[in-house]
């Protein structure tokens, strides 16, 4: 007989945590890309001069026209302003988690509760995140967004 997770307690705990660590990971993995380029030290989110170097790079990488430089950098700069306080709820959402752990007497429905705000704001980054990724892709050609896929895949090979 197949157990349900509401007739196992052990089994609905571990689907949560490990949606924790899924929304987590979501998150980390938007800040690979600017940590790669010297962002996002000591919990710092990038500085509008580490944007520009970070910009800069790029279009030697892409071989970006003027046109593109002055459509990219907005897109950028206004993800990056956008992501930082989510990043920061985020991260309160991390205490708030082990003040709940580390209680005598465990709220099963508080935990419930935090899980959903990390839930949202993973969602929200994301929904960010592919907002500016589409906005990009809008101004690079099919030739320069396979060249950074490549030059992003060998990346991920070394992260991982």
């Amino acid at each position: 007989m197949e157990q349900t997770t509401e007739s196992c307690p052990r089994r609905g705990f571990f689907r949560r945590a490990g949606l924790f660590a899924l929304a987590g990971a979501a998150l980390a993995g938007l800040g690979a890309k600017a940590h790669a380029h010297g962002g996002w030290r000591g919990g710092e989110p990038l500085s509008e001069a580490q944007l520009d170097r970070m910009l800069r790079h790029l279009y030697v990488e892409i071989d970006a026209t003027d046109e593109q430089k002055q459509r990219l950098a907005p897109i950028v700069k206004e993800a990056a302003k956008e992501l930082a306080p989510l990043r920061e709820k985020f991260r309160a959402t991390r205490a708030q988690a082990i003040e709940l752990f580390t209680q005598d007497r465990i709220d099963p429905a508080a935990i419930e509760a935090l899980r959903a705000e990390k839930m949202r704001l993973a969602d929200e980054a994301s929904r960010r995140f592919s907002r500016a990724l589409s906005d990009a892709a809008e101004v690079l050609t099919p030739e320069q967004r396979k060249s950074l896929a490549q030059r992003f895949e060998r990346h991920r090979r070394r992260w991982s």
